[in-house]
This record gives C-alpha cells, sequence and structure tokens, in this order.
C-alpha cells in the first residue's frame, strides 16, 4: 500500500512512457508530477514540496547522474530512484555509490517499480516525520529528544509530560543502551526545575567509598586525600534533579542512607557535623527488575516504593522497529554534523537488515554502527556489504535472540512465540505477499496460511 501523503518527481524525456508510468503511479495512489525536461524538473523540484525523485538514466541536456549529484546536494533527504536500460546496469551501480536510493533496469514489472517506489517513500517519510520530531521535541525539551513514532515511545513521551511538571521521584526501567538516561533529561528539562542543574551519578562505576563521598561530599580531613572540602551531587542538585543510573548496584549500607535523604530531604557531608538541606527531584534508573530484586533480599522494599512514585519502563528497540528508520537518519545527521562528514543515503537492502536484526545493544549499538559505517565507507550510499557482520549473519542474529530469552521459561510457549515472530519477519521481507513468504521460509502456502490463523497474524 502506498503512502498517500509521498508526492513523486517523475522524470523521463519520452513522453509516451512517461505517461505510461505517471498513470501507474497516480493509480497505485501517489500525487505525481511528471516532467520530460529534466532541466525544468529540477526548477520544479526548487520550488516544490517533492519526497521521492524518479529518474531515467540517459536523457539529453542533463542526465539521471546529474540529477542525482542536484537533489543529493541540495536536498540530501530526498530518496533518488533510477531507471536504467538493462545494458547500463555497470553504470546504475556507480550511480547507487553516488547515493541513488535504489535503481530499476528496463524493461521492468508494474510491481517491480512500485515496491522499489514503496520502499523510497517509506524512507522519505521517516525523514519527515524525523523533521517534525525534532521541531516538536526541540520546543519541548530542548536538545534532550526521545526520538521514535512506536507506541511504546508514544507511551514513554505521554508519561514524561504527565510526571515533568510534579516533585515526585521517578523510576525508570529498560534494558542497556535503551535511552535511559535520555528520558530523565527530558524530564528534567520539561520540569519547573529546567533552570536547575542536571546532575548525573553512575552508581555502578563508583566502588561504595568513593559513592559515598561523591553523592553526599566530605569534609577536609575526613579521610587520607580529602585535602579539601568537597559538595557532593546532592548538594550540587540543589534546586534542579539528581538522576541516579544504574540504582540496583547500590550496596544495603548506601540504600539505607539514600532512604533517609529521600524522607527527610537533608544529609550530613562524609565527616561533617551539621545538616545540609536540599530541594531536589531524584530520577533513578535501573537494568534490573527491582521487584524481583525486592523479593530477594536484594533491594530495600521501602527504598523501592520510595523511588518507584512514577515507572517508566522503556521498550527495547526489537520491540519498537518502527522508529529504527527514524533513528538512522538522526544518528546519521548527527554524526555528519559533528564529525564534518559528508551525508549519506543508505540502500534498501542495507534498511531491511537494520530493520530486522534484534539489536541487544539496542539504541547504543544501532549509533554505533552507524558511525562505524559514516566513517568507513567511501562514497555516499551505505549499502548490505557496509553493515558489520552481526548484523547480516543469520547465526549470529540466532544467538543473539536466544541470549535475550530467560534463562526459565516455558519452551512450548516460546517455540510458538519464536515461529510467529519468524513468520511476521518473512512476510514483512516479502512484503506481505503470502507466496513469497511461503517460499522463503521453505513451506506451503497452505501450511503458512495455517499458522497465520494459528497465531492471530493478518498477514498484511
Amino acid at each position: 500500500m502506498s503512502d498517500e501523503q509521498s508526492r513523486l518527481l517523475l522524470i523521463d524525456d519520452e513522453k509516451n512512457y512517461l505517461l505510461i508510468l505517471e498513470t501507474l503511479l497516480q493509480d497505485a495512489g501517489y500525487p505525481v508530477t511528471a516532467i520530460s525536461d529534466p532541466e525544468s524538473a529540477l526548477a520544479f523540484l526548487d520550488e516544490s514540496e517533492v519526497d521521492v525523485v524518479i529518474t531515467d538514466m540517459k536523457m539529453p541536456k542533463l542526465s539521471g547522474k546529474d540529477v542525482l549529484a542536484h537533489v543529493k546536494r541540495d536536498y540530501p533527504h530526498i530518496p533518488v530512484l533510477v531507471m536504467t536500460a538493462f545494458g547500463s546496469i555497470d553504470n546504475a551501480v556507480d550511480l547507487m555509490k553516488a547515493g541513488a536510493f535504489d535503481y530499476v533496469t528496463k524493461p521492468f514489472s508494474n510491481d517491480e517499480l512500485l515496491l522499489a517506489v514503496r520502499k523510497a517513500a517509506e524512507l522519505s517519510k521517516a525523514h519527515r516525520q524525523y523533521r517534525l520530531l525534532h521541531e516538536n521535541l526541540e520546543e519541548r525539551f530542548g536538545l534532550h529528544r526521545v526520538i521514535g513514532i512506536s507506541k511504546g515511545i508514544r507511551n514513554v513521551l505521554a508519561l514524561v509530560d504527565k510526571a515533568a511538571p510534579s516533585k515526585s521521584n521517578v523510576l525508570i526501567s529498560g534494558e542497556s543502551g535503551t535511552g535511559k538516561e535520555l528520558v530523565a533529561r527530558a524530564l528534567h528539562f520539561a520540569s519547573p526545575r529546567k533552570d536547575g542543574p542536571f546532575i548525573s551519578v553512575n552508581c555502578m562505576a563508583l566502588n561504595p567509598g568513593v559513592l559515598e563521598s561523591e553523592l553526599f561530599g566530605h569534609e577536609k580531613g575526613s579521610f587520607t586525600g580529602a585535602v579539601a572540602m568537597r559538595r557532593g551531587r546532592f548538594e550540587l542538585a540543589h534546586g534542579g534533579t539528581l538522576f541516579l543510573d544504574e540504582i540496583g548496584e547500590l550496596t544495603h549500607d548506601m540504600q539505607v542512607k539514600l532512604l533517609r535523604v529521600l524522607q527527610e530531604r537533608r544529609f550530613e557531608r562524609v565527616g561533617g557535623s551539621g545538616e545540609i538541606d536540599v530541594d531536589i527531584r531524584v530520577v533513578t534508573a535501573t537494568n534490573k527488575n527491582l521487584q524481583q530484586e525486592v523479593e530477594r533480599g536484594n533491594f530495600r522494599e521501602d527504598l523501592y516504593y520510595r523511588l518507584n512514585v512514577v515507572s517508566i519502563d522503556l521498550p527495547p528497540l526489537r520491540e519498537r522497529r518502527e522508529d529504527i528508520p527514524l533513528l538512522l537518519v538522526h544518528f546519521m545527521e548527527k554524526i555528519a554534523a559533528e564529525s564534518n562528514l559528508p551525508r549519506k543515503s543508505i540502500s534498501p537492502e542495507a534498511l531491511e537488515y537494520l530493520s530486522g536484526y534484534e539489536w541487544p545493544g539496542n539504541i547504543r549499538q544501532l549509533e554505533n554502527v552507524v558511525e562505524r559505517c559514516m566513517i568507513m565507507v567511501g562514497g555516499d550510499a551505505i549499502g548490505a556489504e557496509d553493515l558489520p557482520p552481526e548484523v547480516k549473519d543469520e547465526e549470529s542474529q540466532l544467538k543473539n535472540a536466544l541470549d535475550l530469552l530467560p534463562a526459565e521459561m516455558n519452551l512450548a510457549d516460546t517455540l510458538d512465540r519464536l515461529e510467529a515472530a519468524i513468520i511476521r519477519r518473512a512476510l514483512a521481507r516479502a512484503d506481505f505477499v503470502q507466496t513469497k513468504a511461503a517460499e522463503s521460509l521453505g513451506i506451503s502456502k497452505s501450511l503458512l496460511q495455517y499458522k497465520l490463523r494459528k497465531y492471530s497474524i493478518t498477514g498484511h
């Protein structure tokens, strides 16, 4: 199904062929502007809103390569789809390296063209949604943006909006790399405390003795090496927000001391005798299940309830795959700006691999992969061949998926869930054509349809 908001610019000097393609794309639901003169087409592009450019390769005055160069220079977010004769495939591959989104060889089937256009429109939509999100979140949270349109992220942002005006403590849970500190910063900068300090401490990075001094500060001479008085993070966060990451790693002694501060809003520096009052909001984060830690006796129940006034659970990246194109756009633009690198496009095959990967390291791992590709890829386009082996290797993907499973599980239920997930992925990769999906899975179409009914998969 086409994206009805995707506006296409179609360029081909063969007017009869141009008319046929225009009719095909309009019948598929796309608003199309068809222009036979490439110079006029580029002038139209400079004055109009266009989401995807579809251009022929060989044309008088300007070639498809010239059109691509113009678009990539002035409108790098617009995907360019190249149509080329069969004998010019080598040139088309060169254009892909120069930043073309994809190419189709003439003569091509209607379905082949529509599939390529749909994929280009989806990437263009991701760029458009990212720009809208950027503007909206910039206004709401300043530079501290939580990128995504998935249901899980919409729920997170709704909780941020509701919790931000209050003074209540917030507990953010989620796997490593899901962006817990980013959510904490969004809470702070959407709150009345936004002009106050945001102080962050990783409780796992420091041993208990150092952590106590880091949090509460110390007086001169309170221990060997304390050559001067030092204010702790609680004191520095006065009037603002204190973010304690990896809170589940606190020792029992530190849990007791933290509980006292939360109850009384005052503390003493290490080696000090005078109490210091603080006005702070405490936001904590953990990748552990603190409720289970309480049941096991590893975490104080009273502290848990003090911290967990408002609970925000961040979904892992594998449960919000529709956000991956948006995150790719965000990281590519961010890395290009920070490292003074040219902007790059991404091929449909690479996008498919990245969207299908399990991402055990979540968003942090995705950003690392994008940064590696932005630095190492010489051309203007990131292809599937440029991705690291673990993203493309099926055995590595399976191992990563298995590593994410809980240690204790019902085997039959888990196998059913895995089978359902594999079928959904096969359908998506086959563009929801059941015959193709069944072939990729090595089963009959009738068996696939049985499993669709079994797992209540709609198949579209």
